[in-house]
């Protein structure tokens, strides 16, 4: 990463990135070799440089993330719905998120799936939540702490959020 980042800057020759990347000749010329040879990278005098096009061409190329779900956005507002196109492949959330504000978000998207005056055995809620991300526990316990959930004697209901 280090040797293409180098050339993404300038043409280089194999010692000159060797001293920039502070790694021996060797190893510089052992990463080379594939990058010229899957077109990445290009020798001419011994220089180096970086085919912009080829990684262009390789990028478009990768497969793309799945988008989130239609049915995810159900219930939420436009700014609401970009917090969650971020954390959501399809039906399934790939990443908790940190910063609290965010986190809100797509809790009170889950809380929506909890039907205002019915109780949950927390085994339901665990399935329920299982559907959406594997660390269910850390969901469960977010949506308590701040307030979309209820619970007492290993039984939840809905505590907060909107209802649609």
């Amino acid at each position: 990463m280090a040797v293409v980042g180098l050339l993404a800057a300038q043409a280089r020759s194999a010692a000159e990135l060797s001293a920039a990347a502070g790694v021996r000749e060797r190893e510089v010329l052992e990463t080379l070799g594939p990058l010229v040879a899957a077109g990445i990278v290009a020798r001419e005098d011994h220089r180096y440089t970086l085919v912009r096009e080829s990684l262009r061409d390789l990028a478009r190329d990768l497969p793309q993330p799945q988008p989130a779900d239609r049915a995810v956005f159900y219930g939420m507002t436009e700014d609401e719905g970009a917090v969650l196109a971020r954390f959501f492949r399809g039906d399934r959330l790939v990443e908790i998120p940190a910063a609290h504000g965010k986190r809100l978000v797509v809790l009170e998207r889950i809380a929506l799936d909890f039907e205002p005056g019915t109780r949950y055995p927390e085994a339901e809620v665990n399935a329920l939540l299982t559907r959406y991300h594997p660390d269910y526990a850390a969901l469960r316990r977010h949506l308590v702490d701040d307030g979309f959930l209820d619970r007492a004697e290993g039984v939840y209901w809905r505590a907060g959020g909107r209802v649609t």
